[in-house]
């Protein structure tokens, strides 16, 4: 079976050794961490699925990036209200962003990701090359 890694959220290009400590699934308090969301990763014969649970977007504010064996899924979305009424303005901002990347085996084939958002899902299916795809068992025949 082949993994996909998961690169660091926060030192990418660390040492694995310092990515542990600081880059801990755990959440530190209330705090940014727990804003990105988790990863289901599943591998089949044929592919591999990611999917990442992010209700409230839309398709327009993610960025998926395929770049020197590297997945990349990004998100940013920015809200502006303002009121104005009686003697005051209320104006309020709202932004959330989030980053997950992760490092593709060389089963993958790149070139043929897709993506697709529904119901607060992204799932990407990332199918494996033919040369990696399982065969099924065949019975040979003794003539």
């Amino acid at each position: 079976m082949t993994n996909l890694v998961r690169s660091s959220r926060l030192f990418p290009n660390f040492p694995k050794l310092f990515t542990d400590f600081f880059d801990s699934e755990e959440e530190i308090g209330n705090g940014w961490l727990s804003k990105v969301p988790a990863a289901n990763v599943q591998e089949s014969d044929n592919e591999f699925t990611v999917e990442l649970a992010a209700p409230g977007l839309e398709k327009k504010d993610f960025h998926i990036n395929v770049e020197n064996g590297n997945l990349a899924i990004s998100c940013e979305k920015k809200d502006e209200s303002e009121v104005k009424e009686k003697g005051y303005t209320r104006k309020e901002f709202n932004y959330n962003s989030f980053y997950r990347s992760f490092v593709l085996p060389e089963s993958v084939d790149q070139e043929n990701i897709k993506a697709s958002y529904k119901e607060g899902v992204l799932k990407l299916s990332l199918p494996k090359k033919e040369e990696a795809r399982k065969t099924p068992k065949k019975q040979i025949e003794i003539k």
